[in-house]
């Protein structure tokens, strides 16, 4: 076995013998132009040889491997067991005689660094940064083999250990190779980033630089000067109060000097310096063919490089035909769905959509660069992206401002490719909407009958067809002047009602309780699901059972019928998936379980209804909302008629208030009936999957997820599918996982954020947007998981974001704030419905408020207050 292997014999195919770091850094010697330290790596087979011989090591990692990674004091106590274990395993005598052996070749009395190198550290997909440990200025063979067996303990500290367990990575299939490398005694040092990592902007370096080595900068204990250079300049650089340098240490180790005053206040870096330190991050980026974040130290004006990893924070940039600036604006922010989508379900959407969509990252944008360019269409554009979400206005504000895109003359335009084009008027006519419901249905009944003969190619080009039928439905002129009716006519009514009455707010009242709302009418029949439980005792206690104990959604309606009662609990909760369970959270995904998959996903949600309303609230809730609209128009029409010319605009007010409430509620059934006909679809396909299952094509039948559709027809034409594809899409959409996806991105790969340029906010509130009015009190729910989410009546809901799915849990709360959203997304319309006091858009809203904090939502002016701690 290879116990060490030199910089001049590894590469970047490496990683399994040497780690991410020692791989990289074997790359990064082969760079010309770049001075790498010399060193050598202990590769991983001599810790394996330790683990071996450690025989309680394998007890103890099992346990770890059990914990879950909330679980800090077991994690703590376990991973030092196992530190201890290794740290205290003699190192085998052939393993130190060529440890030593390498070490004196590259001079005995010298100084080095020891550094933990682990294979799952330093990836494209996986950084691991910082989380084992690095020892400096060690000297002594004796030194050198004992920080070795240090490095090895490392990879089970407790942050190693919690990160393993967070993103699911196997403790076994980690293993950790150790560096040795010279000692560079830097005058400066820091870390050089070839994209902005706060802006994720390609075209700028970023460096940030301080004196000494680089343990004070990463440690915190030092303000850096950060320099940033685009194109060649440096556009930006800030210099800042240094106070300490970290330097090493005569005896060993390191010690911290206190700067001198003007030393202090001193750039550590001139801009020439600057440049050339840029560019060489430049020529590293270019070898390995993505941006990096490297770590670089000055000795005598000439810079060393001690490490270079990929960044992994990045969003990744859409694709585009050409190499024009361009700038997309996210769907899943208007969709209400931010998570990462699966290569079917990406493609099933852009094959559904008309937009011209990219999808990168897991998650879907439009380009909306031709609209910017046009000065007509770009106003248009921004001021309805603007009103729905004010944060995407502000970014494509900014954006236009600077010139990114180039205007070019206007063209004209029909509504399907600008915002806020003309469109024919509409009477109100509530037989439209029964209409349009009607053919929608049929066509679906259609659809579920005609595909159950397709198989192979033919349901594939059936289902590639009637994709064209669900255009249809979804953008049938009838249908798109029915919802511009609504849209329009609640804007007239916030227009004139703040102009007449000043009243900014009564849309909110007037819209409650509107017919055919397919989505608030879902939160309410689950309350008549728990209405027929509720008589059942031995049910409720199945169902807390089942709660409990995590019981298999195949086994469940089964089970629940063999229960006193369960008859009739079953009937009921098999009528409400009949109509609605092809819902789940994220729907617009057609590769996530439906509640007819997993029914279970509903038991909660029917166990607090249970809990906490009495029989009968689903009547009652309704009625409660249409009393307060009739109440609301009789109001404001008996204040409109007391105005001079009072009764014209009455008459006017009255006639938009029947079209608003008639469209208002058939706004979300498109969605609906596309989550339809996905599941129609996503039978099929599955149906499909479980034949190539059979015939050895693929392992398991949602391996097709990790197809595009067009992938998927080429598998089932050839009868073949790659594993390694399969395996490297699984992996891939594990890291798009773990990325947060912008509003708005540029070809640059810039996140633009945008801003709420408010100055009426109280002091510390913070701001978003108001959608529903009203004010409210009261504890917050901090919830990331439909399934886990505890409500108690008077909680108010804190998330990222809120679909359809999420609606039967409004009829427990009070409030609602939300991280993602706009005035007409799916969780501000039935805030509205419901009468819930709601502000969307929040940035970093489950962050910046804790769970069981009181706070204060101002549905009304838009801004969410954090008033105490704990109820």
């Amino acid at each position: 076995m290879d116990y060490v292997l030199g910089f001049d014999e590894i590469d970047r195919t490496d990683i399994a013998r040497v780690g991410g770091k020692g791989a990289n850094l074997g790359e990064l010697s082969r760079i010309p132009g770049t001075h790498v330290p010399d060193g050598f790596c202990v590769t991983t087979d001599a810790f394996q040889r330790i683990v071996t011989a450690a025989p309680r090591l394998d007890a103890l990692i099992d346990r770890i491997a059990g914990l879950d990674h909330h679980d800090r004091e077991r994690i703590s106590a376990t991973s030092a067991d196992i530190r201890r274990a290794i740290e205290q395993c003699p190192i085998p005598d052939d393993v130190a005689v060529t440890i030593t052996d390498a070490h004196a070749a590259l001079g005995a009395h010298g100084a080095y660094a020891v550094r933990s190198s682990a294979t799952a550290e330093d990836l494209p997909d996986a950084s691991f940064a910082g989380q084992q440990d690095t020892y400096l200025n060690i000297t002594g063979s004796v030194e050198i083999l004992r920080h070795v067996s240090r490095c090895w303990a490392s990879l089970f500290t407790e942050r190693s250990v919690t990160y393993r367990l967070r993103n699911g990575y196997d403790h076994r299939a980690v293993h950790m190779a150790v560096i040795v490398q010279r000692m560079a005694f830097a005058q400066a040092s820091g870390i050089l980033f070839t994209a902005d990592p706060l802006t994720c902007d390609r075209t700028v370096v970023c460096i940030d630089a301080g004196y000494g080595f680089g343990e004070a900068l990463v440690s915190g204990l030092v303000e850096a000067d950060v320099y940033k250079v685009r194109d060649g300049n440096v556009t930006d650089r800030s210099v800042a109060t240094k106070e300490l340098a970290v330097e090493a240490d005569p005896a060993g180790g390191t010690r911290t000097r206190i700067l001198e005053s003007e030393e202090q206040i001193r750039p550590v870096l001139a801009d020439e310096q600057a440049l050339r330190l840029a560019q060489l991050g430049r020529d590293i980026e270019t070898h390995f063919g993505r941006p990096q974040d490297i770590e670089w130290c000055l000795v005598d004006d000439e810079f060393r490089i001690v490490q270079s990893r990929p960044i992994t924070t990045l969003f990744p940039i859409p694709g585009a035909p050409d190499d024009a600036n361009r700038v997309y604006v996210s769907v899943g922010h208007q969709q209400m769905m931010t998570d990462a989508i699966k290569p079917l379900g990406l493609s099933v959407w852009q094959m559904t959509s008309t937009a011209p969509m990219r999808d990168s990252g897991g998650r879907l944008f439009v380009d909306v660069t031709d609209r910017l360019a046009s000065p007509t269409a770009s106003a248009g554009l921004i001021a309805a992206l603007g009103s729905s979400e004010p944060l995407v206005g502000d970014a494509l504000k900014a954006i236009v401002e600077r010139g990114f895109v180039r205007t070019r003359p206007d063209v004209p335009t029909d509504r399907s490719s600008a915002a806020g084009a003309p469109h024919a008027p509409i009477e109100t006519d509530d037989a439209l909407v029964t209409e349009l419901i009607a053919d929608s249905e049929a066509s679906t009944s259609v659809l579920a009958r005609d595909i159950r003969t397709r198989t192979g190619l033919a349901l594939l080009d059936f289902i590639d067809a009637d994709i064209l039928e669900l255009r249809r439905i979804l953008f049938a002129p009838k249908s798109s002047r029915a919802i511009m009716a609504s849209l329009d006519g609640a804007m007239w009514l916030r227009e004139h009602l703040d102009e007449w009455l000043g009243e900014e707010n009564a849309l909110d009242a007037l819209t409650q309780s509107v017919p055919h709302n397919i989505t608030s009418e879902m939160g309410l029949e689950l309350l008549d699901v728990a209405d027929a439980i509720r008589p059942h005792p031995e049910v409720v206690a199945f169902l807390h059972s089942v709660e409990g104990a995590g019981l298999g959604d195949a086994q469940f309606l089964d089970a629940l019928a063999t229960v006193p009662g369960g008859g009739e609990a079953r009937d009921a909760l098999d009528s409400y998936l009949d109509k609605y369970g092809m819902r789940c959270v994220g729907e617009i995904d057609i590769t996530r379980p439906r509640w007819r998959e997993h029914p279970t996903a509903l038991v909660p949600t029917i166990l607090g209804n249970i809990a906490n309303f009495e029989p009968g609230a689903a009547r009652r809730r309704f009625d409660d909302g249409l009393r307060t609209a009739r109440q609301k128009e009789h109001e404001v029409l008996e204040r409109l008629r007391a105005l001079p010319d009072g009764h014209r605009k009455a008459d006017e007010t009255k006639a938009v208030i029947d079209r608003v409430r008639t469209y208002a509620g058939y706004r979300e059934y498109p969605k609906y009936a596309m989550v339809c006909r996905y599941f129609v679809y996503k039978q099929a396909l599955l149906g499909e999957a479980e034949r190539l299952v059979e015939a050895g094509v693929l392992r398991r039948a949602d391996d097709i997820f990790y197809l595009r559709f067009d992938e998927l027809r080429e598998v089932v034409r050839t009868q073949h599918a790659s594993a390694e594809l399969l395996c490297e899409r699984e992996e891939e959409f594990r890291a798009f996982r773990m990325l947060t996806p912008p509003r708005v991105l540029t070809s640059d790969g810039e996140i633009v954020t945008g801003e709420y340029r408010r100055e009426d906010l109280p002091a510390g509130a913070l701001p978003g947007l108001a959608v529903s009015t009203g004010v409210v009190e009261g504890r917050a729910r901090v919830v990331s998981d439909i399934g886990q989410a505890d409500l108690e009546p008077g909680d108010i809901l804190v998330t990222a974001y809120t679909d359809p799915s999420w609606t039967p849990l409004f009829v427990a709360i009070t409030g609602l704030v939300t991280e993602v959203g706009g005035l007409m997304t799916h969780g501000a319309v039935i805030a509205r419905e419901y009468g819930l006091p709601a502000v969307v858009a929040v940035p970093d809203a489950t962050v910046s408020i804790r769970d069981g904090q009181r706070i204060r939502v101002n549905g009304t002016d838009g801004y969410v207050e954090i008033l105490s701690e704990r109820i």
